[in-house]
């Protein structure tokens, strides 16, 4: 999933913000898990990529290019050997602008749809991933794990304010010195989500 599917317009590390084009040519499930899977794990081959997601080595080839023509992911040479093409991120993560919302043509707010929900399927899918394999790990990360939610009262500017806060936070973890060697260490992912409860009806009096 992209790392950063919607976040105040504050500056974030390495992340590319969309706009219609750029939009249009990521908002589709396997490129977008293609993706992903090519920034949690490392550069590999559309053969690779397509054993790990369970697709045909086709499918892949064909959306790895159609990626690399937005410039999402881009040819690593450093791997390739002979025919094997090696593929690679090209950024950490990608951000909506805010006005891709309001954008009036409906193939763009379409594609915001489609981006959204595919970001909130593949927190999904890590979220039971995680459920399914944490008795593997020591005792202390799933001690250390965190399911909490909260109920606040805010304006959409107080949300945008504690986003960006939020963000902050989490960013200034990123370049930590912990040694690759340290086999406590993992990759962790942090899931957001910050959103308005519909409003209860009241019946007229």
């Amino acid at each position: 999933m992209p790392e950063n599917p919607e976040v105040p317009d504050a500056a974030e590390p390495d992340v590319r913000t969309l706009d219609p084009r750029s939009l249009r040519g990521l908002a589709h499930p396997l490129r977008m898990r293609l993706l992903v899977t090519l920034r949690h794990h490392g550069p590999a081959t559309a053969s690779q990529l397509a054993e790990r997601l369970g697709e045909s080595s086709g499918a892949t080839s064909y959306h790895l290019r159609q990626l690399a023509t937005h410039g999402f992911v881009a040819d690593d040479p450093e791997r390739g050997k002979g025919r094997e093409r090696w593929w690679k991120a090209a950024d950490k993560g990608v951000m909506l602008g805010n006005a891709l919302h309001n954008d009036p043509n409906p193939e763009v707010r379409g594609a915001v749809n489609t981006f959204i929900h595919e970001v909130a399927s593949i927190h999904d899918q890590e979220l039971s991933t995680w459920l399914g394999t944490m008795h593997d790990w020591p005792d202390t990360w799933a001690a250390k794990s965190d399911f909490s939610d909260f109920t606040l009262r805010l304006t959409p500017e107080l949300l945008a304010e504690l986003d960006g806060r939020v963000h902050d936070l989490i960013n200034s973890y990123r370049n930590l010195a912990v040694p690759e060697d340290d086999e406590s260490a993992a990759q962790v992912r942090i899931h957001l989500h910050a959103f308005p409860l519909k409003k209860p009806h009241t019946p007229d009096a």
